[in-house]
């Protein structure tokens, strides 16, 4: 619910359609959702709405939530050669916009027979227009038959509201439990982050860093270094891979984590800026592969904070004998990978996951596909591989899968448990 007025702040009505203290808050999807209810409120007092009108502006939010339509706030072009995280935010933002038109339907139904209260009267409100269109319907209904100036600004505010909510949750896999800042002018302090999110999204092929960069703005308010992830009070925002399976999990989107004892903010860096330059290692040159006795243990560790940065790393222990890989490196690994190569053939060799573990650098091939089979390791273990094997032509593959052979560059395959059935 919106946080209720105290003594010294305005009531709901005339031009104040919320209560945000000046610094602003914390609130979730759902929450802030409700918080705009006043703005819908406006526009049914306003327009004097009735039931038979609520169908005309459910199809508007519709339309400008859906993607490919004449009226979308995203004009993002899907396809099976598109990238893979233009696709990932694409699944998102139509997931997200689902929920968020079932929110309004039920609001808008709601509000018609229990009007949210307006004590300092009509609501007023004046709202910079953002050049969102509107079907013909609505705009016969907002700003001809019985609507105006006055239900125009309402309803552009309200649905300006939606939109930026609704791409500031798209870098989240567990949108809905994400702490949104809130301010008195809502979401629109996103607006210059979301300028160039959404502009690197649409033009060319979005960096993990940026969707970083606008996943923090949308928790704090502020930017921070280029990095892979980010702590912010009360919890850490860091890839979903991190909790899920690498050979399903999401390649670029985050997974926020609630943590009480997180207080200061900080961004997770790669201690290897450029993996380019990195020192390598031929799996050539590792010793051959053995049967390694029981399963390898792996979790990560996190380092102190310097200047707002942090690194971590994932380490793993066999036999008494540990082995460091950079989480930042093994993200970056695990989304370059490969989850499908119909040009690969059978393995013309095999290496020992544990000795590429502790090899100095990171692991490539020249000469033919390599295996090293990680099944019944658990998935910070084979993320650790991932970070281990240099981040060009490594295919991650269930076990039993077989591919047609073929000619191209060499590969190194990592063979991990097939996926379960739900």
């Amino acid at each position: 619910m919106p946080p209720a007025p105290t003594p010294s702040t305005p009531a709901l009505g005339g031009s104040r359609w919320n209560t945000f203290p000046a610094a602003g808050t914390t609130l979730t999807a759902r929450d802030f959702f409700t918080a705009t209810e006043p703005l819908l409120q406006g526009i049914i007092d306003d327009n004097a709405l009735t039931s038979a009108d609520s169908e005309v502006l459910e199809d508007q939010i519709r339309a400008t939530l859906a993607l490919g339509t004449r009226e979308t706030s995203l004009p993002l072009s899907l396809g099976p050669d598109s990238a893979s995280a233009a696709r990932e935010l694409g699944a998102q933002a139509e997931a997200i916009g689902q929920e968020l038109v079932s929110w309004s339907t039920e609001a808008l139904e709601r509000l018609l027979t229990g009007p949210v209260p307006l004590p300092a009267g009509p609501l007023v409100v004046r709202s910079h227009c953002y050049g969102h269109l509107l079907t013909p319907p609505a705009a016969d209904l907002l700003r001809g038959r019985r609507g105006g100036p006055v239900t125009m600004q309402l309803y552009n505010e309200w649905l300006h509201q939606i939109v930026l909510l609704r791409d500031a949750l798209l870098p989240f896999t567990n949108w809905q439990d994400v702490p949104l800042l809130i301010t008195p002018t809502g979401l629109r302090h996103t607006e210059p982050a979301r300028d160039a999110f959404l502009t690197e999204l649409l033009v060319r092929q979005i960096r993990h860093t940026s969707i970083v960069a606008f996943a923090r703005t949308v928790v704090t308010g502020a930017s921070g270094p280029a990095g892979y992830g980010f702590d912010a009070g009360g919890g850490t925002a860091l890839p979903a891979v991190l909790g899920q399976p690498p050979l399903t999990a999401p390649r670029h989107l985050l997974t926020w984590r609630p943590d009480p004892a997180v207080g200061e903010a900080a961004t997770y860096v790669p201690e290897v800026q450029d993996y380019y330059a990195a020192p390598r290692t031929l799996v050539e040159d590792l010793p051959p592969a053995t049967t390694t006795s029981g399963p390898l243990t792996a979790r990560t560790v996190t380092a102190p904070v310097a200047d707002g940065t942090r690194t971590a790393r994932i380490e793993v222990t066999h036999d008494g004998t540990t082995a460091h890989v950079d989480l930042g490196q093994a993200l970056r690994g695990h989304r370059f990978t490969q989850r499908e190569d119909p040009a690969a053939g059978d393995a013309s060799g095999t290496a020992d996951v544990w000795s590429a573990l502790r090899a100095p650098g990171l692991v490539w091939t020249q000469s033919g596909d390599v295996t090293l089979d990680a099944t019944g390791q658990d998935d910070v273990a084979v993320l650790a591989l991932l970070g281990r094997l240099y981040p060009e032509n490594v295919t991650l593959r269930p076990a039993g899968l077989t591919a047609p052979g073929g000619s191209g560059p060499s590969h190194l395959v990592t063979l991990v448990d097939p996926p379960q059935a739900h």
